[in-house]
């Protein structure tokens, strides 16, 4: 049976609303930000750097040795809002370690809305904030970026595939 490819144009992501790495007491006091109207979400990816190894007497191939495993950045775009709880995140790693880790999730929706895929990644960092591009020449929207780094992805899939007709 062959499944249909998931269409990528519906998703929500959500951020946990604490450090990874403080008490629960002190996680309450943070508040819940869930940043689902994001317009992008890239860098759901892995690298896994080799260090080629040519063994002596054989010509026909080199060796390509496992060195270090690492993560891409994510990376999240969305219009400008009045909220500005992704600046306050980006200045918590800058400022203080209350709040600067969260774990998150990407979640991609069926197109009738249904979760079907979640990326889930672990003590994640906003390493990097672009504000807008302004330019008065052009009717646009006002876009923020976000880079978060992390510690790991987990691919969880969360519903059937939808029978093939």
């Amino acid at each position: 049976m062959i499944e249909n490819p998931l269409a990528a144009y519906r998703f929500i992501v959500t951020l946990d609303p604490a450090d990874a790495y403080i008490p629960p007491q002190q996680a309450i006091l943070l508040p819940l930000f869930v940043g689902g109207a994001f317009m992008e979400a890239k860098g759901l990816g892995a690298d896994l750097e080799v260090l080629p190894y040519a063994e002596g007497g054989r010509n026909d191939f080199v060796h390509q040795l496992p060195v270090r495993h690492s993560w891409t950045r994510i990376s999240l775009k969305r219009g400008i809002v009045r909220e500005p709880g992704l600046w306050f995140w980006y200045l918590a790693g800058l400022n203080q370690s209350l709040g600067a880790r969260r774990d998150g999730a990407i979640i991609l929706l069926t197109p009738a809305g249904i979760p079907a895929m979640t990326w889930t990644f672990s003590a994640g960092i906003a390493v990097k904030w672009v504000g807008p591009e302004l330019n008065a020449m052009q009717n646009a929207v006002g876009v923020e970026t976000l880079e978060i780094a992390h510690h790991g992805l987990m691919q969880i899939p969360l519903s059937p595939p939808d029978p093939v007709l």
